[in-house]
């Protein structure tokens, strides 16, 4: 055998070692570091420095999450759920990239939501219905954002359907890249920026005061169009309810509500919501092309960390 014939099969090995969220990751950081780039365009970002390291950080993650696969239980787990344990910070850099981008795109969705809906429904709603137990249901189901997230990976997991929760963080975090990446080059701040907030029965129910907590401390600039809030629910959700019916049934209500909350409490545009439920309508459909293995009955659960690590679940 040639001393190039080697090396292409052991280039090719290498790259099969990486899955699909591995890629999709390094293709998000590519772009997302051209986003860093672009940004020296206008006013500099001043914690730039940071953002690159973080992305050669990222980067450096990915290509360890082969060798993490064929190492322990710890490993193993780190390495299929790295991109959805990074998604605060992820979210967090949209709002240090796009903070300076002002509210010109702002003006474009809110013309094109009067358009679709005949009004701002996003500013209107909550102050024409300020009911308090409509605000106390709304605002409990946006706040179960990450348990949903969660929640459908993560059941699946521990039940040992394995393929399945890969597939489904791969679903939800691909959603993520695609709505993140739009904001970065779209960047929206949405009606909680661009109105005054809304002050009456409806504002004063504690989900609501919660919300708005952690939305002050956690909240990035110019991530409101697409909703990934809806586009990511209703992915993980969806992927829940395909593979393990029960558990999308328990989760559906909540993502009813949220999706409906993100245009109450005044989050995002109503066309923000919308155009989130288009993104992951495409992501439901595209994951339905592709057949999964999944085991037809998940075998005895006999502990956490049997399940963690995959050694009560059949190869």
């Amino acid at each position: 055998m040639r001393a190039g014939e080697i090396v292409g099969r052991s280039v090719v090995a290498s790259w099969n070692a990486f899955t699909p969220i591995d890629l999709a990751t390094l293709l998000y950081v590519a772009v997302a570091t051209i986003a860093l780039g672009l940004s020296f365009t206008g006013d500099d970002i001043a914690a730039w420095p940071w953002l690159a390291v973080a992305h050669l950080l990222l980067v450096g993650l990915v290509l360890l999450a082969p060798a993490g696969r064929r190492a322990g239980p710890a490993g193993r787990f780190l390495a299929e759920w790295y991109p959805m344990l990074l998604l605060g910070g992820l979210y967090a850099e949209i709002g240090v990239l796009t903070l300076d981008a002002g509210f010109q795109n702002d003006w474009t969705i809110q013309r094109l939501e009067e358009w679709v809906f005949g009004s701002e429904v996003a500013y209107r709603w909550i102050r024409e219905v300020p009911s308090p137990t409509l605000s106390w249901a709304l605002h409990a189901c946006y706040l179960a954002y990450y348990p949903i997230l969660f929640a459908s990976p993560l059941g699946l997991w521990l039940i040992g359907r394995r393929d399945a929760s890969r597939h489904t963080i791969f679903a939800v975090m691909v959603t993520f890249y695609i709505c993140y990446l739009v904001f970065l080059f779209f960047p929206v701040a949405g009606p909680r920026y661009a109105f005054d907030l809304a002050s009456n029965a409806a504002t004063d129910v504690i989900p609501a005061r919660l919300t708005e907590w952690v939305l002050d401390h956690g909240d990035s600039w110019g991530a409101a169009f697409p909703s990934s809030h809806v586009a990511a629910s209703v992915v993980a959700t969806g992927m829940a309810l395909r593979f393990w019916r029960p558990l999308g049934v328990a989760l559906l209500p909540f993502t009813g509500g949220l999706v409906l909350a993100v245009v109450y409490g005044q989050f995002h545009y109503a066309v923000d919501a919308l155009s989130g439920l288009v993104v992951a309508a495409g992501m439901l459909a595209v994951m339905r092309w592709k057949e999964v293995a999944v085991p037809a009955e998940a075998p005895p659960i006999g502990s956490v960390v049997g399940v963690l690590d995959g050694s009560s679940v059949p190869r």
